[in-house]
């Protein structure tokens, strides 16, 4: 199953996140320092953590100091709140181990803050009341009744066969719920007076047949929540990664070891995960380095020392491949020179020392190398263990990943983290711009709190109370900008972010499906708002680059393509208005009105915002004007994210036929003014 939504409450600097979206893969947490990233990752950890690695939620220390007295007083039950909970998506595989009825459901689970849990299904069919079922149950107890025939004159009166049905339900209220001992109980009656229902009576059949799927369902519905509950993910937290030493004393760790004196938490985590990564306890490679060799007549003897030694070599072999190959990945993936060079894991009497061999063969101690490549290695060590473990299949939590490397490390850093949410979904903290790529906004999750006695907040759309909380993302874009404004000869400068959403995600489903193709060396620029066209403009005409414009054709579109300087600088031809490829109602289109239809559908689908009837009925307006009406929280960002989560799962056929005749004739236009 895959995290869909999740929730944290009631956890130290957090009263309520609210409901936040979490991507496929990897979900980026940005916010500034004492935002509150660190203790919502740790929250959510508890929501299903590893067996044996994660303290229990401490009322006295994990609760919101302000609100403790709360609990001592007795005015808050904890068994009574929700610490964290999440809502999972059903995959195939998931959904075939349920019944039928089950499998269009959401799975949501929740942790309590005194470490019990709850879980429960979203969708499917609605719990059943004694209200539902009471007239066909009088039904039926009359149907059996009749087929009793009247007793003979001056006999008794049997009691009815539905006697036991009746006296059953006698209590019951309309309310009550047809669930647990009451379905169970009731079930049983059902089955006693199958043999009472009149052979070939189809009505009465399927009455009957009713009943016990009804009495059913709630049985079916615990089968499906204990199967799903066995499939939940494991939450792992990774918080520094923790550090292989590079030196490691074998007979020292395994004597801790066997005397339980390990430090997990600081010194010797990490060089457990190394030991067991290359299939070793310390206790035999302690041994096998103090063992004597046999003597040379003993051939049985001399073959077990060999085979032990060579064991040891291949494993230490082996694992020092990988890492290398890993390092080599992130460290100098573009480089011939392998300043990585090769890492070795070398096993000398009762010491395992971690080298790294540099291009002149010289090997050096890994303390004696930067923090940053010591931080890597811990990090490929610790997470190689982890994932061939328990911990397949987790949903991976990292707190400030990659800190201590440089920017561009970090940069290729962020490649290897998509990498580990291909088959791990990543949630992950930072403030490094260079761990947020330029394409990659859409899975960016603002963490702010710009009061505490409303606490911490997540946003799914990009927008902050807090400057601070968006820095990140302003110098990442800023960063890509500026490496790549004067590469390209041909620059399409476009009124904003959402703007290049629109125009990049549309120019690939189209190209994908042959219908036009997008010049691949036009880059596309987002000006942040029309009235800085012009700059953007002016500033790459003057380095001699073809530059066009594409403008909205409303009122802000109007006020910048009417400024002398911008048509002066490009000429008319080079300032494209969507009115020049908009063919509807509307007399001033933005370019969400080139997928008018869509983005209706998507909003009601995914976002539920239904102004399906608003926009039919009001056909001349523009469709961002009737969702801002239509909407209380109305925002592009969450519109055009929406359509770029659309986008993955959907083809250009998808679109309407007049939004493809729209947009591939805008596409053409571009690629006829830059040519």
């Amino acid at each position: 199953m895959r995290l869909k939504k999740a929730r944290v409450k009631k956890y130290r600097s957090i009263r309520d996140t609210g409901w936040f979206d979490v991507e496929e893969a990897k979900t980026i947490l940005v916010g500034p320092n004492e935002a509150g990233k660190t203790a919502l990752l740790e929250a959510l950890q508890k929501i299903n953590p590893p067996r044996e690695a994660v303290r229990n939620f401490d009322a006295l220390r994990d609760y919101p100091r302000s609100e403790f007295n709360d609990i001592v007083s007795g005015k808050v039950r904890l068994e009574d709140m929700t610490i964290a909970e999440a809502r999972f998506a059903l995959e195939p595989e998931d959904k075939e181990l349920i019944p039928p009825e089950f499998r269009d459901c959401d799975y949501l689970y929740g942790r309590r803050p005194d470490n019990s849990s709850w879980h429960a299904l979203s969708g499917g069919p609605g719990r059943t009341t004694y209200g539902d079922i009471k007239k066909d149950l009088a039904g039926l107890c009359a149907h059996i009744d009749s087929r009793v025939p009247p007793p003979s004159e001056g006999a008794p009166v049997p009691m009815a066969p539905s006697a036991p049905l009746s006296a059953l339900s006698r209590d019951w209220a309309d309310t009550d719920e047809i669930k647990g001992n009451r379905a169970t109980e009731l079930k049983a009656s059902l089955e006693k007076v199958f043999p009472y229902i009149e052979e070939g009576n189809e009505t009465e059949q399927k009455r009957y047949d009713e009943l016990i799927a009804v009495v059913g369902a709630d049985e079916r519905r615990y089968s499906a929540l204990k199967t799903l509950h066995q499939r939940l993910p494991v939450f792992v937290h990774f918080r520094d990664y923790f550090r292989v030493r590079p030196l490691i004393h074998l007979e020292h760790l395994a004597q801790r070891v066997e005397k339980n004196l390990v430090d997990d938490e600081y010194y010797d985590y990490g060089n457990q995960c190394l030991l067991r990564l290359l299939g070793f306890s310390a206790r035999e490679l302690s041994d096998l380095g103090r063992a004597a060799e046999p003597q040379p007549g003993n051939i049985e003897a001399l073959q077990k020392y060999r085979d032990q030694l060579d064991r040891r070599a291949y494993q230490l072999n082996a694992a020092s491949v990988r890492l290398t190959e890993e390092l080599r990945r992130v460290w100098m993936p573009d480089s011939t020179r392998a300043e990585a060079n090769r890492l070795r894991v070398v096993a000398d009497g009762q010491y395992l020392k971690v080298v790294v061999e540099d291009e002149l063969g010289v090997e050096i101690e890994l303390d004696q190398r930067s923090e940053g490549f010591q931080w890597l290695v811990s990090f490929f060590v610790v997470f190689f263990t982890e994932a061939a473990d328990k911990h397949k299949n987790a949903v991976l939590l990292l707190d400030e990943p990659g800190l201590s490397l440089h920017g561009l490390k970090q940069r290729d850093f962020r490649k290897t983290i998509s990498r580990l949410a291909e088959s791990n979904q990543t949630l992950y903290t930072t403030h490094s711009p260079f761990l947020v790529g330029p394409d990659e906004l859409g899975l960016v999750r603002v963490v702010e709190m710009t009061d505490r006695q409303i606490g911490t907040k997540v946003r799914t759309n990009v927008t902050a109370q807090d400057p601070a909380a968006l820095l990140p993302l302003q110098e990442a874009l800023g960063y890509d900008l500026a490496q790549s404004l004067f590469t390209q000869q041909r620059n399409l400068v476009l009124e904003s972010l959402t703007d290049y959403w629109y125009v990049d995600a549309v120019a690939q489903l189209l190209r994908d499906a042959n219908v036009v193709d997008l010049n691949e060396k036009i880059s596309l620029v987002p000006a942040s708002g029309s009235g800085k066209i012009v700059y953007w403009a002016t500033i790459l005409h003057a380095h001699e680059l073809k530059v066009a414009a594409l403008l909205d054709s409303d009122l802000a579109g109007d006020q910048a393509a009417s400024q002398e300087i911008l048509v002066h600088t490009l000429g008319n031809k080079a300032v494209l208005r969507t009115k020049d490829v908009y063919s509807g109602a509307v007399e001033k289109p933005a370019i969400e009105d080139l997928l008018r239809k869509t983005l209706v559908n998507i909003a009601k689908n995914d976002l539920e915002w239904d102004v399906a009837e608003a926009a039919t009925a009001q056909r001349e307006r523009s469709i961002i004007d009737v969702f801002a009406n239509e909407v209380s929280d109305f925002s592009k960002y969450r519109l055009a994210k929406a359509f770029l989560r659309w986008t993955q799962n959907h083809r250009a056929a998808d679109l309407s036929d007049n939004e493809r005749s729209q947009w591939k004739k805008l596409i053409g236009t571009i690629n006829w003014t830059l040519k």
